[in-house]
């Protein structure tokens, strides 16, 4: 796929780690594909704006389960992940019934942010429909506060993962 103001390309995936320094990249993106369905829709029938946010969400949910953390333990643990910071840039609407792969990948991790990139395609037609940047942050869900460091099992899971 070539590089264009309609498709650009993401460099690979970078992690840090506050505590070792460790650095890792990947190129790899988690997939998870999702059919159009009229809830999903406006009344014209193509994907309203805010229904990507939650297939971005999901595929991040799923990504962590992936590589074994899962998001309900993790908040039981006393860790959240809620989104701080979003940009987003909307190309092509998917529309009513057409199949869509939301594409994910951690592109940075630096003590407890992590920085995520998402695309968002057409399966049937292989046109970029969305792509985001997106900041997260780990939070204790009690106190209301950012965290000093991840949990060890969650940090060594993303590190791994990459």
């Amino acid at each position: 796929m070539s590089s264009s103001p309609e498709s650009p390309q993401l460099p690979p995936t970078t992690a840090i780690t506050a505590k070792t320094g460790l650095k890792a990249t990947t190129e790899k993106w988690f997939e998870y594909s999702v059919r159009v369905q009229p809830h999903h829709t406006d009344y014209a029938g193509a994907v309203w704006h805010g229904t990507y946010l939650t297939w971005m969400e999901t595929a991040r949910v799923e990504y962590l389960r992936s590589i074994g953390i899962d998001f309900a333990e993790l908040v039981k643990l006393g860790c959240d992940l809620p989104v701080v910071e979003l940009s987003i840039r909307y190309h092509r609407a998917l529309r009513l019934g057409e199949m869509a792969i939301i594409k994910t990948r951690m592109d940075e991790m630096t003590g407890v942010k992590m920085y995520w990139d998402c695309r968002i395609e057409s399966s049937e037609k292989q046109e970029l429909s969305v792509t985001a940047k997106i900041t997260i942050v780990a939070v204790d869900p009690e106190k209301g506060k950012i965290m000093r460091q991840l949990p060890p099992a969650v940090q060594d899971a993303l590190v791994k993962s990459l």
